[in-house]
């Protein structure tokens, strides 16, 4: 849904590039960082009002759910980018993610030490951002080749998400959330690299791409945590 694909051709007319790449990056850093609001205040309503355990209850139709959500607020989203309600609609869906996240949450908060594993979840993902989006700085090559490779990587996923839900092996879910961690800090790198670039040139877009990375590579961290830092039994 957005050219993330595309070759990364500078945009911007020489005189006015540097300036405009950082109001880019600029804007969409700001709007990131608008988006965790929203994302907390739907994890809150999504564990207040037992959704998470629903979708735990019924996997196939949380699953729906999802990509039902996801999928068509990403479209309008892009649909409206060039606008401020493509802001309305990106701020939207990152309380429909919220709402989502409260089901893993609703799990690792049964957990005797599930607020540390949130805390420590959330560090990871801040240092790899950082690491990221610092060596997005440096790099000079063109990473479009590579965003092919890894949006196949995506798609097996998906695949092998979907097919977790019954299967319930937890050696896959392990090599699923290790795997999602190395593709989406990999695309956080390619998104921040897009932007300086200047393949990127809607801060809109460019929010939602990393928003997306950002999402999962915590989501993953947090699993792998609760997998094998989860110590201390459930809460009663």
């Amino acid at each position: 849904m957005n050219d993330r694909f595309q070759p990364q051709i500078p945009s911007y007319a020489s005189g006015g590039y540097a300036v405009e790449r950082n109001r880019v990056l600029r804007n969409t850093y700001t709007l990131l960082a608008i988006s965790l609001v929203p994302t907390v205040a739907g994890a809150w309503a999504g564990l207040a009002t037992g959704l998470g355990q629903w979708m735990l209850l019924n996997p196939g139709m949380g699953m729906i759910l999802f990509l039902a959500g996801a999928f068509g607020l990403m479209f309008a989203v892009q649909r409206n980018r060039e606008s401020g309600l493509g802001v309305a609609f990106l701020l939207g869906f990152t309380f429909f993610m919220g709402l989502m996240l409260s089901q893993m949450l609703s799990v690792v908060l049964g957990l005797a030490n599930g607020v540390q594993l949130i805390s420590m979840a959330f560090g990871g993902t801040a240092i790899i951002f950082a690491a990221m989006a610092s060596l997005a700085t440096v790099v000079k090559r063109d990473l479009s080749g590579l965003a092919k490779f890894l949006f196949v990587g995506v798609i097996m996923l998906m695949i092998a998400g979907i097919a977790n839900i019954w299967l319930q092996m937890p050696a896959l879910m392990i090599a699923f959330s290790v795997a999602a961690v190395g593709i989406f800090s990999a695309f956080m790198l390619i998104d921040v690299r897009r932007v300086l670039d200047g393949g990127e040139t809607n801060y809109i877009s460019a929010t939602l791409a990393i928003y997306l990375d950002l999402y999962n590579v915590f989501v993953n961290l947090l699993a792998l945590l609760s997998i094998f830092g989860g110590g201390g039994g459930s809460r009663r």
